[in-house]
C-alpha cells in the first residue's frame, strides 16, 4: 500500500484500512465507506499534527505516517529485526520512557534499531527481567510499573547540546555532509529555465569549496549527474559519521506570489521531542539568509520528515526561494546571489560551534574575523 496514493472517492481494503486508522485516533466522528472530504480533513488534520506537509493528499509518506500511528505500547512485541526494521508509535512511546529513566536510544524516532535494542536490555538487566532485548509484556509491565525518574526528554537534550559543545569551536577536522536535493517535481524548473537540481548542486559545491580551504571534511551525497533515492542518501550521511548534515531544496507552489526562504529540523509534536542542535542551527542558517538576503523570511520549522529523522547527526533542510515565483527565481539565476547564500551559510555553521560570548551581531561576522580570532586556518 505504500507505493501507491489514494485518491478521494476511492473505496476498497486500502481505503478501509486508512479510515479505520483515523477513527482509531479519533479524528473521525463517523466511519464512511469512501474516502469522502470528511475524511481528507481528517488527513490535513493528521498530517499537521505528525509535522507533514498539510496537503490532504493520501501519498506514500502519509500512508507510511499513517501505518505508524496506529501502533500503541503494548500492542505488540518489539524487536529488532532484518530490515526494514520495526516502526511506529509504540516504539516512540517505549523511546520516550526509557530516555526519561535515562538509557540512551538515541533519537526518539520511532524506529526499533540497535540503540533501542540495547537500551532495552540496559532496562531489563535493571529490573531483573530477561535481558533479550525484545520488548515484550514482562518488559513493557515493569515500564508501566515503575515511575518516571527524569520527565520530558531531557537527558536526550543534554546529550546532544553536550556533544556539540564537545567539538569545539574550530571548523577544521569536523565532517559535514551536504545533500543537494534530486528534484523530480512538475514545478522544479525556474522561470529562466534553470532546475532546482542543477540550481542547489551548484551552491552545494560553492559551500563545498569554502569548507574545504576551512579544514572541514566535506561530502556530498549525490553527484552532478546521478539521483539517488533519499533512503540511499540517509544511509550514505549516516555512514559519514558526520558532524551536520544540511540539506538543499528550492521550493514550489502553484501560486506565484509565494515567495521567501525557510529552514526545517526535526521535531515531533506528537512525541515531545526535537533536535536541539538542529532548532539552534535552523534558526541561525535562517538569520544569516535574511540578513545578507531580501528573501523573505518564511521562518524555521519543525518536521518530521524522514531525512531530518533517520539521520544520526543534527540535520537541517534549507528550502533557497520558490522556483515559480519571477522575483525568487531571478535571484537564484545568480552566481553572485548563490555566493551570498553559501556565504551566509559558512557563517551560521561557525555559529553553531561558538561560544555566546565570542558571537557577533547577525549578518556582521566574515570569515577574515574568525581568521583572526584564531579559529580558522
Amino acid at each position: 500500500m505504500d507505493d501507491r496514493t489514494i485518491d478521494k472517492d476511492s473505496t476498497g481494503d486500502d481505503a478501509t484500512h486508512v479510515i479505520n486508522i483515523l477513527n482509531r485516533l479519533g479524528l473521525l466522528g463517523t466511519h464512511p465507506l469512501s474516502v469522502n472530504e470528511t475524511v481528507l480533513n481528517a488527513i490535513r488534520t493528521f498530517q499537521q499534527n505528525r509535522g507533514l506537509d498539510v496537503t490532504g493528499v493520501i501519498n506514500s509518506v502519509t500512508l507510511s505516517a499513517l501505518e505508524e500511528a496506529q501502533w500503541k505500547l503494548g500492542d505488540r512485541s518489539l524487536y529488532l529485526q532484518k530490515l526494514p526494521l520495526l516502526r511506529g508509535d509504540d516504539i516512540a512511546t517505549l523511546q520516550a520512557r526509557l530516555t526519561d529513566m535515562g538509557f540512551d536510544c538515541g533519537r526518539v524516532d520511532g524506529v526499533y534499531g540497535v540503540k533501542t535494542e540495547n537500551a532495552v536490555r540496559e532496562f531489563q538487566k535493571s529490573v531483573g527481567v530477561v535481558s533479550d532485548g525484545k520488548c515484550g509484556p514482562a518488559t513493557i509491565t515493569a515500564l508501566i510499573r515503575l515511575t518516571r525518574t527524569v520527565s520530558g526528554g531531557t537527558p536526550s537534550i543534554l546529550r546532544e547540546s553536550a556533544l556539540q559543545r564537545d567539538r569545539g569551536p574550530s571548523l577544521a577536522n569536523k565532517v559535514i555532509v551536504l545533500d543537494p536535493s534530486c528534484g523530480g517535481t512538475d514545478l522544479g524548473i525556474c522561470a529562466h529555465g534553470a532546475e532546482e537540481s542543477v540550481i542547489v548542486y551548484d551552491i552545494a559545491q560553492r559551500l563545498e569549496g569554502r569548507l574545504l580551504a576551512l579544514g572541514v571534511s566535506v561530502f556530498l551525497t549525490r553527484g552532478a549527474q546521478n539521483s539517488p533515492s533519499e533512503i540511499e542518501r540517509i544511509a550514505f550521511a549516516n555512514q559519514a559519521g558526520a558532524d551536520l548534515i544540511l540539506s538543499f531544496h528550492s521550493d514550489s507552489y502553484r501560486n506565484e506570489n509565494a515567495h521567501g526562504v525557510a529552514t526545517y529540523y526535526y521535531g515531533s509534536q506528537t512525541h515531545g521531542v526535537h533536535s536541539v542542535v538542529g532548532e539552534r542551527f535552523a534558526s541561525l542558517v535562517q538569520r544569516e539568509i535574511c540578513a545578507r538576503t531580501d528573501l523573505l523570511n518564511c521562518r524555521t520549522h519543525p518536521k518530521t520528515w524522514d531525512l531530518l529523522r533517520l539521520t544520526k547527526s543534527p540535520t537541517v533542510r534549507i528550502d533557497i526561494g520558490y522556483l515559480t515565483n519571477m522575483g525568487d527565481a531571478a535571484r537564484l539565476g545568480r552566481t553572485d546571489f548563490r555566493d551570498v547564500i553559501a556565504e551566509a551559510i559558512v557563517i551560521a555553521i561557525q555559529r553553531l560551534y561558538l561560544a555566546s560570548e565570542d558571537d557577533a551581531k547577525t549578518g556582521t561576522l566574515r570569515i577574515s574575523d574568525l581568521r583572526k580570532a584564531g579559529i580558522r586556518r
